[in-house]
């Protein structure tokens, strides 16, 4: 075809249009307005059309953001959207309808329409860049059209349909395009809009956190979509979490579920607290013009009372010191707010700027003066308060509003107790008075019991000495529990009785004379009715003679009693004070008489009450008791790990929280009957062996041990339908294991498993836990990653066995083992090892590994395995790479998984660039010795057996390499033919002495050959025996208690050389 000069001129012109346009310093708008000046001059625009689009192609084959790229697909969004008219005004909306419909169908320029066609039959190529580029485009051309700009209605339909599939893409940054590109196509009102419903289904489902973001950039917010915006705040990515929060702020804070949303925010990482209090706290207290007091209102301060004080710290924070005083939110009196006035909201807001204004230490003195008044005068404005707060009857307790308006008298008193901390009580008038308000508080019968545990606390802030505090509690418990009562005079029963009668008497006589006197009314006998009246007052003044002196005669003497009270509610309120107390206690002060008193007569006596919340107070007391006195531990953990097991919830979890706290502070050797053992310095260690300290695994042989009992109870609990008893024993056992107290790779099998088990999913404070746990034990030390690798085969061996009925079978499996590579990683140290001879934990999990898929090739796990060596991080050492190169290659040959084989060949080859076989054996740890290094002549019938002395192997990396070298099994048999004619008495020897080993030596034993040829004609055969423990599918998973012990590493540690 043979073009003229005008169409070759026209395509140089598009074409120096696209080159210009990728120059960023250019003026598109310039660029722009010269091609469509050219475009509109053309009659025939069909030509034009192909060659923008042939140019454009160019860019649409580029996947990576390049700026020229960028650039060219800005030029083309623009120019495109050039043919668009501009808005329209007040007074064009004004004309007729066909001046509407010509207008509508200039909106449709033939440019744009033809590039928008061709975008949508784009989208679907095969090329993840094309599909990219079409997105962006479309997205840039609606987004560059004007506010109230119209398109044809199939169009808007077929753009619809196109990003709806491009949304579920498989490349993140295809579905980023899409999802942007239908911003202006969704409709928040319509119920059933497909946009809104993409959007929402990519938050809840998208697996890439820059997709969710860029949702959550472009969707409307509604009732319907605000929930699952809410629910990224929980999400995993902190830029998601970011951005969820800013969405929010636009919107009307009643449509917010703000305290459960700010308790996380305020808590979530720096960057999100940034972002929260720069813009999602300004933007709210801006719709409320600046009333703080009103967003307390909004964040129901009674029932969220730490959020509340978050916000307002967050608050405060930000705002310059010389402004938070300036804004009167409280209207003080004498810097004190009248009682008639306090409310939840007034009351928190003093005492959060009080907090705030005090940690500001010696800067705040003089601000705080302003707020708050002296001591003494605070403390008989609290007394005030509180003698004021109203105690209910059990009739009225029924009243809801009586109940309300009591709880909020409580909470506003719970803030006046707390702001006792930010009072200046250096003055000792001050301090002695707020101690009397304090201790006559706590001694008042009728002070609500949700304020005695604060009470007690802030009465003890202010004594300093432990012995002081305790004799101070004590004389309160005392008054509490044995008020002093007047002892009334014994009266004589005889007279008393006697008095009783003539009462009795004169009443009834007093009854027959009214009657008389009735009678004679009636029967107009005036003259006999004024004398029964004059005889009824004589009978009157004698019954009131008579009480006077039966009043008189039951009037108490001035003597005084004590009385003891056992009511639920009077040894409630002594436990708390009694554990309050104990909680204040330095744990290294001992038990004091005092305290000992208080057991005997307070708290053993509660264990056994009828009442739930006085027996588990009393279990709290005890348990906290225990932890000052080692022999009182002792003594009692057998009564606190019944407890534990038999009462109810909420006591069982309180008695195993006692037990996990002594196990912490004292050790399995709490549980030893020996006094020597007592005194035994606890090892931290994991790797401690069968004759030390008791650890978990070490106490298989011995199921009536008591600390193998307790480890047992613990992993029953685990399995509990009660999720705050499994929560609680999940958090004891990652504090003891982390502490070093036990060591089990089993039990954090189970707690691997519990963090991926399904039925957990809603337990927040597990999940948390257990994942914190995780990362802080096996980064600690080498040591706790080897408990991590042991466990790595049980765990996987657990999930791929699970029945289809177990919640197990919905974990994926992928994710757990990525997650035990990742822990087990030397990388991930907080502080590496320096010992550069110690042997890789990837190193052992690969041989691992290994040896599983050579047990059963056919397995379906084995793709499993493959694809975790590929991800492990081997050491440099040149022998455990030669060993894993030959285990892999033994695995080539007995697996057929085609994907598997794939993954073992990669590895082989990543593998096969290491030295060469006889530089690895010198090199390696475990070289065997050679008799024949002085090269003196030996007779080849002579056998040597040389042995290693233990201490060089007493080592930990030692014992793990012979270990790992047992395991592999190889046998390494190097010789030919030709180079020996006595190679017939070599294998005799090499037979017989294998034959005497295995005879003599338990299955537990394992045998490697090696050999060596340095010279023609001379030779050894080396033959390693190495103590190793079985480690097979049912002892993997056995009950601990049933478990055998560990034989001990480096005891049969031989070479044996055969010499030629």
């Amino acid at each position: 075809m043979i073009k003229s000069g005008k169409q070759m001129s026209k395509k140089c012109k598009i074409k120096e249009a696209f080159q210009r346009a990728q120059k960023g310093h250019n003026n598109k708008a310039k660029l722009v307005a010269s091609l469509k000046s050219r475009y509109n001059k053309l009659e025939d625009k069909t030509l034009f059309h192909e060659e923008f689009v042939h140019y454009l192609k160019y860019a649409m084959i580029v996947y990576k953001r390049e700026p020229t790229v960028e650039n060219v697909i800005e030029f083309v969004a623009k120019f495109s959207t050039s043919f668009q008219c501009p808005p329209k005004t007040e007074e064009e909306e004004e004309k007729g309808e066909e001046e509407e419909e010509d207008d509508d169908e200039e909106d449709d320029h033939p440019f744009l329409s033809f590039i928008f066609n061709f975008l949508l039959e784009s989208h679907k190529a095969n090329s993840h860049a094309v599909r990219f580029r079409v997105c962006q485009l479309i997205n840039k051309l609606l987004g560059s059209m004007a506010e109230n700009a119209q398109i044809d209605d199939d169009l808007f339909d077929q753009i619809h349909q196109a990003m709806l599939i491009r949304v579920t893409d498989k490349f993140p940054n295809v579905r980023i395009q899409a999802a942007l590109a239908m911003t202006r196509l969704q409709q928040p009102m319509d119920p059933d809009c497909p946009t809104i419903d993409a959007y929402m289904m990519i938050l809840e489902n998208d697996s890439n956190a820059e997709v969710r973001r860029a949702v959550l950039s472009c969707i409307a917010m509604s009732p319907r979509t605000l929930p699952k915006v809410l629910k990224r705040t929980r999400d995993i990515k902190e830029n998601v979490r970011k951005l969820a929060y800013q969405v929010p702020s636009h919107w009307k804070i009643t449509l917010f579920t703000i305290n459960m949303h700010l308790t996380m925010c305020l808590h979530d990482a720096e960057a999100v607290r940034e972002v929260v209090c720069a813009r999602l706290l300004p933007a709210w207290l801006l719709r409320l013009d600046g009333n703080v007091v009103e967003l307390l209102h909004k964040l129901d301060v009674e029932n969220c009372a730490q959020t509340a004080l978050d916000t307002l710290r967050a608050i405060f924070t930000s705002t310059p010191a010389d402004e938070l005083l300036q804004n009167n939110l409280c209207v003080f009196i004498r810097k004190l707010i009248p009682l008639d006035s306090l409310s939840c909201e007034n009351v928190l807001y003093w005492r959060a700027l009080c907090e705030f204004i005090k940690a500001k230490g010696d800067e705040g003195d003089e601000m705080l003066e302003q707020v708050l008044p002296d001591a003494a005068t605070y403390a008989d404005y609290l007394y005030g308060y509180l003698k004021a707060v109203p105690v209910l009857s059990e009739e009225q307790r029924a009243d809801f509003n009586q109940l309300e308006l009591v709880m909020t008298k409580e909470f506003i008193s719970q803030q006046l107790i707390h702001l006792t901390g930010c009072l200046d009580t250096n003055e000792e008038g001050g301090r002695r008075r707020v101690l009397t308000v304090l201790q006559e508080m706590l001694a008042l019968p009728q002070t609500p019991p949700s304020l005695v545990s604060l009470l007690t606390e802030k009465l003890l802030a202010l004594i300093p000495d432990d012995h002081r505090r305790t004799q101070t509690v004590a004389e309160i418990i005392s008054d509490v529990r044995e008020p002093i009562m007047e002892a009334s005079q014994p009266m004589n029963e005889n007279e008393s009785r006697k008095q009783q009668v003539q009462l009795a008497e004169v009443k009834v006589r007093i009854l027959e004379a009214k009657q008389a006197l009735e009678d004679c009314i009636t029967a107009q006998e005036f003259s006999r009715a004024a004398e029964l009246k004059d005889s009824i007052t004589g009978l009157e003044n004698h019954r009131n003679q008579i009480i006077q002196d039966i009043a008189e005669s039951s009037q108490p003497a001035d003597k005084e009693i004590r009385t003891e009270k056992n009511d639920p509610e009077t040894l409630l309120r002594c436990l708390t004070m009694c554990a309050e107390l104990l909680k204040q206690m330095n744990i290294k002060t001992r038990m004091s008489p005092t305290i000992s008193a208080l057991m005997s007569s307070l708290i053993l006596p509660s264990i056994a009450n009828a009442h739930p919340a006085v027996r588990n107070m009393a279990v709290v007391c005890l348990g906290t008791c225990a932890l000052h006195s080692k022999e009182l531990a002792k003594t009692h953990m057998v009564l606190l790990l019944q407890i534990a097991q038999l009462d109810e919830v909420k006591i069982r979890i309180s008695a195993l929280r006692a037990v996990i706290d002594l196990l912490l502070l004292f050790g399995f050797q709490l549980l030893s009957d020996r006094p020597a053992t007592q005194t035994e310095r606890p090892s931290h260690s994991p790797d401690r062996q069968e004759d030390e300290t008791p650890a978990a695994e070490d106490k298989g042989d011995a199921p009536e041990d008591s600390a193998q009992s307790i480890l047992i109870m613990l992993s029953d609990f685990l399995d509990s339908e009660v999720s705050d008893l499994r929560t609680e024993t999940a958090e004891g056992l990652a504090k003891l294991m982390y502490t070093g107290r036990i060591s089990s790779a089993k039990m954090l099998s189970r707690l691997v498993l519990l963090w991926y088990n399904p039925v957990t999913e809603d337990d927040t404070r597990l999940r948390h836990c257990l994942g914190v746990f995780f990362q802080l034990y096996a980064r600690e030390s080498r040591a706790h990653q080897e408990v991590v690798e042991e466990c790595f085969l049980p765990t996987i061996r657990t999930l791929m066995n699970a029945p289809a009925t177990s919640p197990l079978a919905e974990v994926d499996i992928n994710n757990v083992v990525e997650l035990l590579v990742e822990l087990t990683r030397p990388s991930a140290l907080i502080k590496p090892s320096t010992n550069t001879e110690e042997v890789c934990v990837h190193d052992y999990l690969a041989v691992r590994v290994c040896g599983e898929m050579l047990k059963d090739p056919t397995a379906p796990e084995v793709r499993l395995y493959a694809k975790t060596l590929s991800n492990l991080e081997l050491s440099t050492d040149g022998t455990i790479r030669k060993d894993l190169l030959t285990l892999l290659q033994q695995i080539t040959q007995v697996v057929k998984d085609r994907i598997c084989l794939r993954a073992v060949e990669k590895m082989i080859d990543q593998l096969a660039d290491s030295r060469e076989q006889a530089e690895l054996l010198t090199a390696s740890a475990l070289q065997p010795l050679d008799v024949n290094a002085d090269g003196r002549h030996t007779n080849s019938s002579n056998l040597h057996i040389h042995r290693i002395p233990t201490q060089a192997l007493h080592t930990h990396h030692h014992f793990r390499a012979v270990e790992m070298c047992s395991i592999l099994c190889l046998t390494r048999f190097i010789c030919s033919w030709r180079q020996f004619s006595s190679f017939k008495r070599i294998i005799s020897y090499y037979q017989n002495v294998v034959k005497w080993i295995k005879i003599c030596l338990p299955l537990s034993y394992s045998v490697s050959v090696q050999t060596k040829i340095p010279q023609a004609g001379r030779g050894t055969v080396n033959i390693n025996l190495v103590s190793v423990p079985c480690f097979s599918a049912e002892t993997a998973t056995e009950d601990p208690s049933k478990s055998a012990k560990r034989p001990k590493r480096g005891n049969f540690f031989f070479f044996f050389c055969i010499l030629i």
